[in-house]
């Protein structure tokens, strides 16, 4: 298996509040560990203008598949985190990293 820093952007087309965005970083936090904090990437990164990017850790045996899992994982957490799929719809998601044991 490999680990993939895979980054998912999208789009708040509302306003997000502070506690949502408090529950999405919590429902995310497992996804962000030694990989991640090691290149300085932040779990999530708001923009003017309700763009966000989320980065996370997904262990995968291809690209394709990291890439899947992790906007799996992001529509979940938007989900439980009260955010409606119609309210944040998500862009394409890029590997932005690879931590491999090859």
């Amino acid at each position: 298996m490999t680990t993939f820093v895979i980054t998912v952007p999208g789009t708040f087309l509302s306003d997000i509040t502070d506690s949502a965005r408090a529950a999405l970083e919590r429902k995310l936090a497992s996804q962000h560990t030694d990989v991640s904090e090691n290149e300085g990437l932040n779990l999530l990164t708001l923009n003017e203008g309700g763009t966000f990017s989320i980065r996370l850790e997904v262990d995968a045996p291809d690209r394709y598949a990291a890439e899947l899992n992790a906007t799996e994982l992001v529509s979940a957490a938007l989900e439980e985190a009260g955010i409606a799929e119609a309210d944040a719809p998500l862009g394409p998601p890029a590997v932005t990293g690879i931590d491999s044991d090859l």
